[in-house]
């Protein structure tokens, strides 16, 4: 009896090892869309990774019956690098280059990092959070309002706020920004938004279709020609991107308004559709997709002096397309 119970204890240790309590969340909406939101917590939060901002991640949204983010791999690792969902942002590091090995650097959203050794910094690498900085989360019904306090990191410091909130009567889901440097240096760097879209939770191909508001210029890297292509103002797809493919580029062809930060996904088969327009210009853009999802990643420029504020603001338009049989 005594080597059964024994047993049993094990078994319940090792299911109680494996089995996690819910991911802290919440949920939003104004009558026409629904998104819930992973909340961040450092040690029970769904993203712990230190290569995207811990603000503002989505688990799902909803519109007429139509969903647009999800879950697009099929293991979470709360301390991956990149096991995170919806329109999240990556900032790029500042202080890399200087820091020495052991010396700390900063990236917004997440903290002060510290540097492992004299090596190119690369988003997969698991550096150790130093100063994590103080957040606090104000819900809502139909937003929440993420804050990110950090002082002397690396030399830094500020106060970054990221709203998500659906517009009142509008399908529109609009992402705003501010970051106040509290701190003696100037924070230059950039930003992109990752955008893992997975309409419908369909897989990547001919019925998918990308659309900027300018004819397309590519440098080819990987996928394209085989996969994929543009035509024109559109980044379409040849073929259905198996498991285990992907395709990755970087797109020009943008000018230097913030006019050219408009973008439309699409799903001809299921009617989904999404347009995404920014208030800043376009610096870079890069444009990566597997089986799961796709996604456009544009660029800006941030800048903030000593004692000055950065704002900007992306917006995605919720729509729906006529249905139409698949062009596979």
């Amino acid at each position: 009896m005594k080597k059964i119970v024994v047993f049993i204890g094990i078994l319940l240790g090792l299911a109680s090892a494996t089995l996690l309590p819910p991911f802290p969340q919440t949920e939003i909406t104004n009558g026409i869309i629904r998104a819930k939101l992973y909340l961040p917590d450092s040690v029970s939060g769904y993203y712990q990774g230190v290569r995207f901002d811990w603000s503002g991640v989505i688990a799902s949204l909803d519109y007429k019956d139509h969903s647009y983010f999800g879950q697009w791999f099929e293991k979470n690792d709360p301390k991956g690098h990149d096991a995170i969902s919806g329109p999240v942002e990556e900032f790029t590091p500042i202080g890399y280059d200087e820091a020495k090995p052991g010396g700390d650097f900063l990236k917004i959203g997440v903290g002060s990092l510290r540097k492992s050794k004299e090596a190119p910094y690369r988003f997969a690498t698991p550096y150790a959070i130093v100063n994590p900085g103080k957040r606090t989360v104000k819900t809502g019904r139909d937003a929440v309002v993420f804050t990110h306090e950090l002082s002397d990191a690396a030399g830094y410091s500020y106060v970054y706020q990221k709203t998500v909130k659906l517009l009142k009567g509008k399908p529109v889901l609009v992402l705003e920004h501010s970051l106040k440097n509290t701190g003696p240096k100037t924070i230059e760097t950039t930003v992109y938004d990752h955008n893992f879209f997975m309409l419908d939770h369909q897989p990547t191909g001919p019925d998918v279709s990308v659309t900027f508001p300018f004819d397309l210029q590519i440098k080819p890297t990987r996928g394209i020609g085989t996969f994929a292509t543009i035509q024109g103002n559109r980044f379409v797809y040849l073929n259905e991107l198996p498991k285990g493919e992907s395709t990755h580029c970087y797109l020009t062809g943008f000018g230097d308004s913030a006019k050219d930060y408009d973008f439309r996904v699409e799903n001809r088969k299921t009617g989904a559709g999404v347009r995404v327009v920014g208030d800043q210009p376009i610096v870079q853009l890069a444009f990566w997709s597997i089986n799961t999802t796709v996604c456009p990643e544009p660029y800006i420029q941030i800048k903030a002096e000593p004692g000055q504020t950065f704002r900007w603001k992306i917006s995605y338009d919720y729509y729906t397309l006529p249905k139409t049989a698949s062009t596979r």
